[in-house]
């Protein structure tokens, strides 16, 4: 039993989750059985074969999984909360490309990540895809330090090669290389870090800049990230600089980087229907980061329609310093909040997201990026949260589905306890 005791673990809780968007799955005082981090199934009563294996018991507390970060820049952390007058195109300008050229100094570099990363932490998120910068080493140390605190992640060394400061902008070809230099550095040194092809957007890269990453993309079958149609002054640039291409995806489809390997694209806010078309044919993931897009006045993405008419496959991102927080709760609240906006204000024939929705995108929807994460369904890894809500609460307590609404609403990372990966307390 001893043996067996090494490769299982058992926790008891109040487990709360999701296997599609449209309802919860509850599981009150129930148990989780883990073996080698990967969940065996969860259940009213503990099975009989387990009976003598030691239980972590969390009595009354809630047990859901970890949060999943679709989009962010760990490089903006600095700026959080900055310049919110602006939109986003001036914003770059002013103050986000300034900022990121400081990390071509690694000791303010290390500074600011080690910050970003312990707030990732305690913020809950469990699985991150993360942009740092142009530069290979800075970007390197931020993969050090999220696979010292456990985090799985994947990173991307960011490409630029036009339409932004000379600090910033780097040489087509130069860039490639150094590229494929991070790449092989990186690619087997970390267990839990993953690079990944980071074009920033289509404005500031070249086609044959585009061109060489989607053929990298390809040939390594490595993921990529990215924008698309965040802000209208953007996409009426990016008509202007590739008028050979009917719409803003057409351009990433054109170099390969828009599904033929593993994607997400941060925004997406304005769609066409044959993008929208395009993103489903394809498999691309969409990061709603809705924070992002009030904070910096770029519009409401149209979530509700994408979710329940087309599909697509949605997870949600904190995108600072365009969002003023890592937090995925304050993400959650202010998915539902800009739903209800835009069908009550804008968008009658739509209808606004639901708790067991946004939980789906924060949870499963994004986790579906990283492979089977995000739910406790048999066969998953065990991603978690622990919660202790009882400050929460100034009476009798309500049931499970309340105890999450006010978490969403009211929490923040005091409430979280304790945080699991594949099975790992991190």
């Amino acid at each position: 039993m001893r043996d067996l005791e090494k490769n299982i673990k058992i926790l008891k809780g109040n487990i709360i989750y999701t296997e599609n968007s449209d309802s919860f799955n509850v599981v009150e005082k129930g148990f989780i059985i883990v073996k080698d981090g990967i969940i065996d199934g969860t259940y009213e009563k503990l099975p009989e074969e387990f009976k003598d294996v030691q239980v972590e018991d969390y009595g009354d507390k809630l047990i859901i999984p970890g949060f999943i970060d679709l989009h962010t820049h760990a490089s903006q952390f600095a700026i959080k909360g900055i310049g919110y007058d602006k939109e986003l195109l001036p914003w770059l300008e002013t103050y986000t490309f300034p900022e990121e050229a400081k990390f071509i100094d690694k000791v303010y570099a290390e500074k600011v990540y080690k910050e970003f990363v312990d707030e990732l932490y305690e913020e809950g998120t469990t699985r991150a895809v993360i942009f740092a910068t142009i530069h290979s080493e800075s970007t390197e140390i931020l993969m050090k330090l999220l696979e010292e605190k456990g985090i799985e992640a994947y990173v991307g060394k960011v490409n630029m090669d036009r339409n932004c400061p000379e600090s910033l902008k780097e040489n087509s070809d130069e860039s490639v290389e150094a590229t494929i230099k991070w790449i092989e550095n990186s690619s087997k040194k970390y267990k839990y870090v993953k690079p990944i092809i980071t074009p920033r957007f289509v404005p500031s890269c070249t086609g044959h800049l585009m061109k060489e990453l989607g053929s990298i993309a390809v040939s390594k079958s490595m993921p990529v990230q990215s924008h698309l149609s965040e802000n209208l002054s953007e996409i009426e640039w990016v008509k202007e600089l590739h008028p050979e291409c009917k719409n803003y995806g057409e351009v990433y489809d054109k170099f390969n980087l828009f599904g033929q390997t593993k994607t997400i694209m941060a925004h997406c806010v304005y769609l066409t229907e044959d993008e929208i078309n395009a993103i489903e044919d394809n498999n691309v993931t969409i990061a709603h980061c809705p924070t992002s897009n009030v904070n910096i006045s770029s519009g409401i993405a149209p979530i509700n329609t994408l979710l329940r008419k087309k599909k697509v496959k949605i997870g949600l991102g904190s995108d600072i310093a365009g969002g003023e927080s890592l937090s995925l709760l304050s993400v959650m609240k202010s998915a539902v909040s800009l739903s209800k906006m835009r069908a009550v204000c804008f968008k009658e024939e739509e209808k606004a997201l639901t708790l067991p929705e946004v939980f789906y995108l924060a949870t499963k929807g994004g986790g579906s990026f990283f492979g089977n994460v995000g739910s406790f369904e048999k066969s998953y890894e065990f991603d978690a949260l622990i919660i202790d809500d009882d400050s929460l609460w100034k009476v009798n307590k309500g049931n499970i589905e309340e105890r999450l609404e006010k978490l969403v609403y009211l929490g923040d990372k005091r409430n979280i306890i304790k945080r699991y990966v594949c099975g790992r307390e991190i």
